[in-house]
Parts: C-alpha cells; structure tokens; sequence
C-alpha cells in the first residue's frame, strides 16, 4: 500500500500545473484566446497544402509555400517585436486577430469558386504570416505580465498544452472534412474560430510597459538583435532550434507520405495530429520540469531526441509504427519548447521582451518554413523516406554541433545566472512596490 501511495504521490507531481488559470484572470483570456486561434490556424495548416497538393500534385509546390512566407516572417517579425515594446499590446492583438479572419475568410470564397486560384492561396499565405508576425510578440510578452514569477514554467506548459490538444484534434477533423466535405468548409470553421478567438481575447486587462519606450526604428531593433547575441544562453536557444526544425522537419511531405508511401490517404489527418499526441502527453505530464534548472542541457537533448524519433519514423515500414515515433518525436520537441519558454520568460526585461520575443518568433518559425522548400526539393529527389530519415539525422548532428559551440549555452543554470536573479528581484519589486 505504501509503495502505491508513493506512486500516487509522484504521479501527482508529474501532473501539469493549472496555478496560472486559478490565480490569474488574464492568463485565462489569453490561454482561451489563443486555443481559438490554434483552432483556426491548424484548420489552415491542414487545408492549405492538401489543396495546393490537390491542384498541382508537386512537393514542391506546397514547399514553396515556406518561400513565400519567409521575407515577411523576417521583416514584420522583428518590426512586431520592436512594436510590442511600444504600443498597446491588447489592441494590437486584437487587430491581428480580427486580420487573419478576415483572410481566412478570402481562402474559403477562393477555394469554393469552381476554379480556385493558386496565386490567391500563396498571396493569402504571405498576408496571413505577415499578421502571425505583428501579433505573436505582443502575445508572448505579455504572458510573463500576467502571472507570477515562479508561475512562468507552469505558464509555459499550459500554453503548450492549448497548442498541443490544437494539433491533436484540429489536423484530425480537418482531414475528415476534407474527405468529407470540401476545403472550403474547413475554410468556413477556421474563420469562424479566428473571429472567435478575437472577440475572447476583448476583455484582456490593460498592462502599460514598465518604464519609457521607444519608437519602433531600425536602431531599436540593431539594439534588440545585439542583445540577442551578447546573451549566449538566449542565442544558443534560439539556434538549436532553427536548426532542428529546419533539418528535421517533415509536415510537407506528409500527403505524399500517406497517398504515395503508405497509399493510406484517409489517414492524412493521423499523420498531422501524431506529434499533438506525444505533445499533449508531455505538456499534461510536465510538472516535473519545474525541478530541472540547467535548460540549455535540457532543451539540447530534447531536440537531438526529437530528431532521432522523426528519423526512425522515415524508416518505419508501416504508417502505424511511423505514427508512434512521430508522437514520440512530439513529446520531445514540446519538453524542448517547454524549457526554451523558461528560459526566455524568466531571464528577459519588459524593456527588452517585444524584441526579444519577435527574434524568438523567428527562431522557432524560419526554421519550419525553410525545412518547407528543403522537404520538398529532398521529396522530389531522393523520395519521401530517405528525405525524412535522413533530415532527421542531420537534425541530430546540426543540434549536437551548434550545443557544442555554445558552452555558456549547455553549462546555463537558472539558479545562479545573473539575468534569471534580476528578473526574479524586478518581479518581487513589482509585485511588492512597498
């Protein structure tokens, strides 16, 4: 009995922590929020390269979707960060919101016109990351506002989770409609969770920035990029994982990979939502991670695994076993994500936070869309099997290397390094004015 106690009692620990939405009215709108707005998000992440797969039946042309992307997700990414650190951050989200719904909206007419247009799609595509940008930094800045210091890894984790249980369910039901149904119906489901996702968020709390800011500028931003690198525990972060998903990451050959390897093609949606899976068991089991204090160590060897299982999965004979490495391959990228939103919320000033989380954007999404073209050119080249095996190999030897480069990086400890101990005084003095 005691032995079943003692295990009851670690299962209790390892359980995520929901402190965050008990004690904090703000993190509920922006938690609620932003599952709306994954829902929509994933239903476009789904339709999007099925229906241009669909109309030309080329990797490459749903990989270039990554290429178009690319140049505003660079320029509007760090001119959004440098914006969060100057305007309203509600409002501005608010508008981004309101923007992507409205795109969304166009993607639904074009697809339900009897000859949808390509050149639409990839244009909507390009207004669609453009609006991602200038949103996602005010977001990310203001979750640390929004909850307590040592709240920020239950935070992290809970956030996670909404995007996590997006990627398990959303691909899933996108791909039953698509069969179903038509693209534009899942057009239709993802507008109408955006417009959603933007009248939840209304009722968010005003939170002014600490201290003066200054005027989005080209200096502001040089000023935000050199602060990036002087702090080698942020760029190490940033690097691994731009490299790991830009190796690694395979979610564009996934229709080949279920119509042409596997000939499966009703199980598009599994392959989408294998990785939510594994996401969603680690976000739901990470009440652990609060106890690790070396995240540079942390957020290496959950990447090197990460590529390790989405390499096997290339090599898997049947779809079903490729699934269970996939899902594997989600637990660690999530325990990775986990630990790099730590490390970020907890050692960066306000002053600072809007760049600093418009750098972090980029990091963790110019890797996908770059790894979009090198999926595909690697698709059409050496087929779908070896392109997936083997970027998940180079994803292990690009991660370990740049970890290598970076000893500051691996030897980070948030219990001694000076920006962690800042950051945790300038809370206290905060919540604790007297």
């Amino acid at each position: 009995m005691s032995r079943v106690r003692r295990w009851w009692g670690q299962l209790l620990k390892a359980r995520v922590d929901t402190t965050p939405l008990r004690t904090s009215r703000d993190f509920r709108v922006l938690f609620w929020g932003g599952a709306a707005s994954y829902v929509g998000l994933f239903f476009s992440m789904v339709a999007v390269p099925y229906q241009i797969y669909d109309l030309t039946g080329s990797n490459l042309a749903v990989g270039l979707i990554g290429a178009v992307e690319i140049v505003p997700m660079v320029v509007l990414g760090l001119y959004g960060g440098a914006l969060a650190d100057h305007v309203d951050r509600k409002k501005l989200i608010i508008i981004c919101s309101i923007a992507q719904a409205v795109l969304m909206g166009v993607l639904m007419v074009n697809a339900l016109m009897p000859d949808p247009s390509l050149p639409v799609i990839y244009g909507v595509a390009l207004l669609s990351v453009a609006a991602g940008a200038l949103q996602r930094p005010s977001r990310d800045a203001l979750i640390p506002r929004t909850v307590k210091h040592d709240e920020i890894p239950a935070a992290m984790a809970l956030n996670a989770m909404t995007h996590q249980v997006g990627m398990l369910v959303v691909p899933s039901l996108a791909g039953v409609l698509l069969g179903l149904v038509s693209t534009g119906i899942c057009y239709g489901v993802g507008l109408a969770a955006l417009a959603i996702a933007a009248v939840l968020l209304i009722p968010l709390g005003r939170h002014d920035h600490l201290g003066e800011t200054e005027k989005p500028s080209l200096q502001g931003i040089a000023a935000g990029l050199r602060y990036a690198v002087r702090r080698r525990d942020l760029l190490g972060s940033y690097l691994v994982d731009f490299v790991g998903m830009l190796l690694a990451m395979p979610i564009v050959l996934f229709p080949a990979l279920a119509e042409q390897v596997f000939q499966r093609p009703e199980l598009l949606g599994l392959l989408y939502s294998a990785e939510g899976v594994g996401a969603l068991v680690a976000s739901l089991t990470s009440g652990w991670t609060i106890r690790v204090h070396h995240h540079g160590r942390a957020i290496t060897l959950a990447a090197i695994a990460w590529g390790a299982m989405i390499g096997l999965a290339g090599l898997m004979p049947s779809i079903w076993l490729a699934l269970v490495f996939f899902a594997l391959a989600g637990a660690f990228d999530t325990l990775s994500g986990l630990f790099r939103g730590t490390l970020w919320n907890q050692t960066i000033p306000d002053a600072m936070r809007g760049r600093m989380a418009g750098i972090e954007m980029l990091s963790y999404t110019l890797g996908p869309l770059g790894a979009q073209v090198r999926s595909g050119i690697m698709g059409d080249l050496m087929g779908v099997r070896t392109a997936i095996a083997l970027g998940g190999a180079l994803c292990v030897a690009g991660v370990a290397g740049t970890a290598t480069g970076l000893r500051s990086f691996w030897a980070y400890d948030n219990r001694t390094d000076p920006y962690a101990l800042a950051q945790r005084e300038s809370r206290l003095a905060e919540a604790n004015p007297g």
